[in-house]
């Protein structure tokens, strides 16, 4: 779904092409409609290819993360927390790693909060 502020939503993006295909240069359009030359451009190109499900809201979350931890440095991670119950900071530099990744890696497990750790297993609760 478009934020309030867009100005274009899949609406206007339709509107867009219609006016494109009747004939109307591109760049007259996007002036009109308050967009760049480019931005109307990616809109009916994304058209021609796809068609009308070329002009809905797509996802910016990316397809891959090519430089994600190894599932053996978060496994590590993981079972540090659980086995000297320490937080970010001080695990970071004890596996080599920077605080702030630590502390995702945690995230993602959900091992984020020691009061989420049973105190004498390490065990989630």
């Amino acid at each position: 779904m478009s934020h309030r502020n867009a100005r274009l939503t899949v609406h206007g993006r339709r509107l867009l092409v219609e006016r494109v295909r009747c004939g109307r240069p591109v760049a007259h359009v996007a002036a009109e409609m308050g967009i760049s030359r480019a931005t109307a451009h990616k809109w009916v190109r994304r058209w021609r290819a796809e068609g009308e499900a070329g002009l809905a809201d797509r996802s910016s979350r990316p397809r891959t993360t090519p430089h994600r931890t190894a599932d053996t440095v978060e496994a590590r991670v993981c079972h540090e927390r659980q086995v000297r119950k320490l937080g970010p900071a001080r695990l970071g530099p004890a596996l080599g790693l920077p605080a702030s990744t630590v502390h995702r890696i945690l995230v993602r497990h959900g091992l984020n909060r020691l009061a989420h750790l049973d105190r004498p297993t390490g065990q989630v609760i």
